[in-house]
């Protein structure tokens, strides 16, 4: 399979994911399930809407996570200043989703390398999985340029927004199994080396979250929290074996399901590929983009096809 088939497919499945669980979520484990049986063959029913939620629509995930591309790909590399204003442009759009956490640290008057920080001396909780959500598309961008530079880049920016260590080392980790995804090679295979990479503090932690041996049911926290986010999604990536299947076993699983969705759509799609997506999926699928340059911009799939592209190879040195 070509690189850029699961370039491609890394962001059109987290978008998949996204916008596939958002009706969902904080709905009962096995929601989706129930709704939609396995085999009635309906894909593009299955993109229900509702929630506030139109079919095919994304949310605040990948919303940010278009965000961040547009700034790596216009300034030439990583400005976390730009980041951070493009964040705090769309956050006073009136998305119609933001996480609390992510509302308060774009709108508490701080500048860009206090915002998170204070947010977390104030809250002492700020492992959320909000890094987490948006981090395809940095993802992308950073994976050629190779393993310390994508660790360094998914760790700052998620810090734009989540002062606890925990979600960067969450973020990194992410960025780390896509980087070898894109590669080619097995993301599950990769995770004791990127375990690895992790901060000391929090190692322990990701190890029980991403062993094979580890379910869903076993968490300690809801996964709306960093850990349990990515945990899940390597759950749904190793105890099924096709895009279709992770993503539902991701969306049954309840709770916040439009980012566990995500998370596992961007890993599923860049082993996959992106003609594994269903294409009643696809077809409603759109990003609007509240904050955007452009009043009313909205990214349907040939945008986000594009996008990736221009992602992947946005960061090669001449050659």
């Amino acid at each position: 399979m070509e690189r850029r088939q699961r370039a491609a497919g890394a962001l059109v499945g987290s978008a998949v994911g996204d916008a596939l669980g958002a009706p969902f979520e904080f709905g009962a484990e096995g929601a989706f399930s129930a709704r939609f049986p396995v085999g009635d063959g309906d894909r593009a029913r299955e993109m229900c809407g509702g929630g506030g939620w139109e079919p095919g629509e994304a949310t605040d995930d990948t919303q940010m996570a278009v965000h961040v591309a547009d700034s790596l790909l216009e300034r030439g590399g990583l400005d976390l200043p730009d980041i951070f204003a493009r964040f705090q442009r769309w956050a006073a759009d009136e998305p119609k989703d933001i996480g609390l956490q992510t509302e308060d640290v774009l709108t508490n008057g701080m500048p860009w390398d206090l915002a998170a920080q204070v947010h977390f001396q104030v809250n002492l909780r700020a492992a959320g999985n909000g890094s987490l959500m948006r981090a395809t598309t940095s993802a992308l961008y950073f994976a050629p340029a190779g393993q310390a530079a994508t660790l360094d880049a998914a760790r700052r920016i998620a810090a734009l927004t989540h002062g606890d260590r925990a979600a960067w080392e969450g973020t990194a980790l992410f960025h780390e199994l896509l980087r070898v995804t894109l590669a080619g090679d097995d993301p599950l295979a990769a995770v004791p080396d990127a375990l690895d990479l992790v901060h000391p503090d929090h190692r322990d932690r990701y190890a029980v979250v991403l062993s094979p041996a580890w379910h869903p049911d076993d968490a300690t926290e809801f996964n709306g929290a960093v850990w349990p986010c990515l945990g899940s999604a390597l759950w749904a990536l190793r105890t099924t074996a096709s895009f279709e299947g992770a993503l539902r076993a991701a969306v049954d699983l309840g709770g916040d399901t439009d980012t566990v969705a995500a998370v596992t759509g961007g890993l599923a799609g860049a082993r996959y590929g992106l003609g594994a997506i269903p294409a009643g999926w696809t077809a409603p699928l759109h990003v609007p983009l509240p904050g955007a340059a452009v009043p009313g911009r909205v990214l349907r799939l040939a945008d986000l096809v594009e996008l990736a592209g221009r992602l992947d190879t946005g960061n090669r040195p001449p050659m």
